[in-house]
């Protein structure tokens, strides 16, 4: 096939899939679960738009509307779409939960994102899919975006909606969607925040261009003291304390609710869970029964956490490797003397060390009615 001929097929196969797209926004049809109505902006664009956007269906995936929502914050309660910013904003819909740590760590490169880029037209959908009940309170959601600075519109996602239409099974996940209404990238998990910004900036320079605004020239990256985590070293696995996950649980009768009484062995395993007293085991976290009871885990990482909560304020004595947590590595929840006051639903911070290191660390509870939900690494 001469040049001349596959230029005249391309022609022909572009103005097919043009012409494909028009028919099908004028007879409205709509794959379930994929928003393709046409904004605004799509339904009086240029050919040569038009035929860059043919381009892109090609390669990428339209955007998906939110599903289901269970309420909104940093809205005034008001609803918000996808489709309401097609076409006007480069738009990254971010999947998280307030009390996963990894989340958590994202969160000041996407405040600082916001910041830096929002008036330039670059809008953050935060996808609040929670992982355990109280998360879906909105009283905590706001109490949880308010303490981590988090200014951008939260969907409460609380009957996993929004996850499903995405097909999404990870905590942190963003997409970013362009100003054609296509997801052109994805990021699971923490990192990659220097490739994510520099395709954020390249985004917004696209839409600037085709809305005829000043191109942003800055290319400059924000400085962000975020907590990092060394990833070249094992670091014990999310533990769990409730019957649904609680495959660490090396003491008791795991995927079992009920009541056990549980003695602490001499010798516990590396980076699995041991209780000691009488605990009720539910479905999400373990709840302890009688006072002094114990939680024991040796384990391998920098920092640990715990989500935990308790109907009033409760103690527990912090102890690491047999003696009191050194006032070096407690975590800010980790008071003078080493203990630990439990009570709102959230994530604790107990050991913020200086370096990666193996310890065995031990709860020792004051009284009954501690909820444990689950020990996270750093």
């Amino acid at each position: 096939m001469t040049s001349l001929a596959r230029n005249i097929l391309l022609v022909l196969v572009i103005g097919g899939i043009i012409g494909a797209i028009v028919f099908l926004e004028s007879g409205k049809v709509r794959p379930t679960g994929v928003n393709t109505a046409p904004t605004p902006q799509e339904e009086n664009i240029s050919p040569a738009t038009a035929s860059e956007i043919a381009m892109k269906a090609l390669k990428y995936k339209k955007y998906i509307e939110i599903a289901n929502p269970s309420g909104f914050v940093n809205t005034n309660d008001m609803p918000i779409t996808i489709r309401s910013l097609v076409g006007k904003k480069v738009i990254m819909v971010d999947f998280w939960t307030y009390s996963c740590i990894n989340c958590l760590r994202t969160l000041p490169y996407l405040t600082s994102w916001y910041a830096k880029y929002k008036n330039m037209g670059f809008e953050i959908v935060g996808i609040h899919t929670p992982e355990f009940e109280f998360e879906k309170v909105k009283d905590n959601v706001v109490k949880a975006t308010q303490e981590y600075g988090v200014t951008y519109p939260v969907v409460q996602d609380n009957d996993y909606g929004t996850w499903h239409a995405y097909n999404n099974r990870y905590w942190p996940h963003h997409f970013l969607i362009d100003i054609d209404g296509f997801i052109v990238d994805d990021h699971i998990g923490e990192g990659a925040y220097d490739q994510t910004e520099k395709k954020i900036q390249e985004l917004l320079a696209e839409r600037a261009k085709r809305l005829g605004e000043t191109v942003p020239t800055a290319r400059d990256q924000i400085t962000v003291r975020g907590e990092e985590v060394d990833a070249s070293k094992p670091r014990t696995a999310e533990i769990y304390f409730g019957a649904f996950r609680n495959e660490s649980f090396a003491n008791g009768k795991q995927s079992t609710e009920g009541p056990q009484t549980l003695t602490i062995p001499t010798n516990p395993l590396p980076n699995l869970l041991y209780l000691g007293g009488t605990w009720n085991i539910t479905r999400e976290y373990s709840t302890n029964s009688t006072a002094e009871a114990r939680i024991l885990l040796p384990y391998s990482a920098q920092k640990v956490f715990i989500v935990a909560s308790a109907d009033k304020p409760l103690r527990a004595k912090v102890m690491l490797d047999g003696e009191v947590l050194p006032a070096n590595m407690r975590g800010k929840d980790v008071d003078a003397n080493g203990y630990v006051t439990i009570q709102e639903n959230r994530l604790y911070r107990l050991v913020e060390d200086s370096a990666w290191g193996q310890h065995t660390l031990e709860l020792q509870i004051e009284s009954p009615g501690l909820d444990a939900y689950t020990f996270t690494f750093g």
